[in-house]
Parts: C-alpha cells; sequence; structure tokens
C-alpha cells in the first residue's frame, strides 16, 4: 500500500540468509557474498526489524539475534518467540507441564510418549536424527531424510499421538552414509500441534503492532512459505524451487509470493531492496 512504510522482516537463516556451511559471507556455493550482511544493513538503516526465524536451537539464534543488534527472534521452527528477553511459548499445555515437579522438557515430554520412536521405526533407512543438532532442544526433535510429511502425520494420528506433527524445512546439502542412496535429505520437525512459524511470526506482530502491510519474510522451505498468510509480501530465495520444484505449486494462486533472481543472502537483499523501493507489499 501506498505510503505504508516496511517496519520488520522475518528471515529464515539456513539455505536463506546464511550460505554454505551456515556462512552470513559466503552464497550457496561457498564463494564468498556480502549480500547477506547488505540486506542487514538496509533493514538497519530504514529502521527495519530483524527478526530471525529458525529450526534451530535457542542458543544458536540467539547469539545471532545479538550479533545482528536485534532483540526478539523465533526458535525451534517457531516453539517460541522471544521479544526484549521475554518469552512467548506457543507449545500448548506441554510448556506448563515442563515446570512442574517432574521437570521435564517438552522435547523430554514428546519422547516419553513415544512419537519420535514411531516415526525412527516406521521410517527405518530413511529417517535419523540429525546428529549432532538434535540434541539440547527444547521444544522439538530434529530428524533428517526423505519421507512424505502428510503420511507421517497420519500414521502418528493413528497411533494416539495427536497433538503433533511433523513438517518439512528444507532440504539438506550433506549426505550422511545411512542415507546415502536417498534421492534428497531433507530436515524434519517433530513439534506440537500449534508450532509454527507462521504462528510466531503472527505473534511477534500483535506484540510489536505491526499491520501485515508492514511485513515481509523470505524464506526457502514449505514451512516458511506459510507466513505468507501473516505478511504483506512473502519471498522464495531462487534456490528454494531448485531444491523442491513442487514450491511453486505450493505458492501458486498467492498473490503476494514472490521469487528472487537470485539464491541465499543475495535473494535476501534482492527481496529487501525491491520491497523497500517498490512497495511491493500487500495492496501496492
Amino acid at each position: 500500500m501506498q505510503g505504508v512504510a516496511t517496519r520488520c522482516l522475518y528471515v529464515d537463516l539456513d539455505g536463506t540468509l546464511l550460505g554454505k556451511g551456515g556462512s552470513l559471507l559466503h552464497d550457496g556455493e561457498g564463494a564468498v557474498s556480502l549480500e547477506g550482511a547488505r540486506a542487514l544493513q538496509t533493514c538497519l538503516r530504514a529502521d527495519v526489524e530483524v527478526v530471525l526465524m529458525s529450526g534451530r536451537r535457542r542458543v544458536e539464534v540467539s547469539e545471532l539475534a545479538r550479533l545482528f543488534g536485534q532483540r526478539a527472534y523465533i526458535f525451534e521452527g517457531g516453539a517460541c518467540v522471544v521479544i526484549d528477553a521475554e518469552e512467548h511459548w506457543l507449545t500448548g499445555v506441554r510448556t506448563a507441564l515442563s515446570e512442574g515437579p517432574e521437570g521435564l522438557s517438552v522435547a523430554q515430554q514428546m519422547e516419553r510418549e513415544g512419537a519420535p520412536a514411531l516415526l525412527l521405526s516406521r521410517y527405518r533407512g530413511r529417517l535419523e536424527y540429525h546428529e549432532p543438532w538434535h540434541r539440547g532442544r527444547e521444544a522439538s526433535h530434529l530428524f533428517r531424510g526423505l519421507l512424505d510429511t502428510s503420511e507421517a502425520n497420519r500414521i502418528l494420528s493413528e497411533h494416539g499421538h495427536t497433538d503433533v506433527r511433523l513438517f518439512n524445512n528444507g532440504i539438506i546439502r550433506r549426505f550422511p552414509p545411512a542415507l546415502a542412496s536417498l534421492q534428497t535429505v531433507h530436515a524434519y520437525h517433530l513439534v506440537p500441534a500449534g508450532v509454527s512459524k507462521a504462528a510466531a511470526v503472527a505473534l511477534h506482530m500483535r506484540a510489536r503492532g505491526y499491520a501485515p502491510q508492514e511485513a515481509l519474510a523470505v524464506g526457502d522451505s514449505r514451512m516458511d512459505l506459510e507466513c505468507a498468510t501473516e505478511v504483506g509480501a512473502f519471498w522464495l530465495v531462487a534456490n528454494a524451487l531448485k531444491q523442491d520444484p513442487e514450491l511453486e505449486v505450493a505458492a501458486a494462486g498467492q498473490p503476494n509470493v514472490y521469487v528472487s533472481e537470485s539464491a541465499h543472502g543475495a535473494g535476501v537483499y534482492e527481496a529487501v531492496v525491491k520491497t523497500l523501493m517498490e512497495g511491493r507489499l500487500s495492496g501496492a
């Protein structure tokens, strides 16, 4: 909408802002690239808040947010939104349970209920824990492999696990020996049913008082794409469609979804500049 300023960027990390090896200063092939840093610089100069939204653990996301000079971030795929050091959990009743006498985290509660073991057994040879990044998680279980999430969620439901869901958070480059026969390897998160990046974005926007027309989001996965319903403009970086061609079908019919010409950090920079300069937000 003309005259409406962009106030916030929600941006995914791995496969989006970060390049090969999780580096801010390299592109997807490992060549030196400053475009991701320029995207952050552009936002800072324009007084646009940057909120990292990642499947990574709290310790990783919080440190990056601090390095980028930001006071809010989303970790473990939307399990929690931290705003000015205040935690806002989206894990439902499990959050309260984790503070009870047993002192179990949300992730430990899900493990005790058996959902992770069910998936690992059902998809033996096609799914494993994403070592070592699955360790130390508070509210989710992180896997890698290749499976149909719709089928997996149906199996979970049939076995009584109706309050959790498995989502695909994009392709990973590394092929572990046990999964070498797979065509591609994806990262999968098992989370409480109410957890999503979109829900976390919506919570942050309410807390800050942002209207959809004042926010944009950039990502590379189907989970990221869910955020399109909450913001004025959503961008998929170019490498997202190369990795998962079906994303184009998923994005079809959504008028506020764009695809950048560039990949990784350069794609984020392109999204930021075009949104700021051309007003590519809903209704613009």
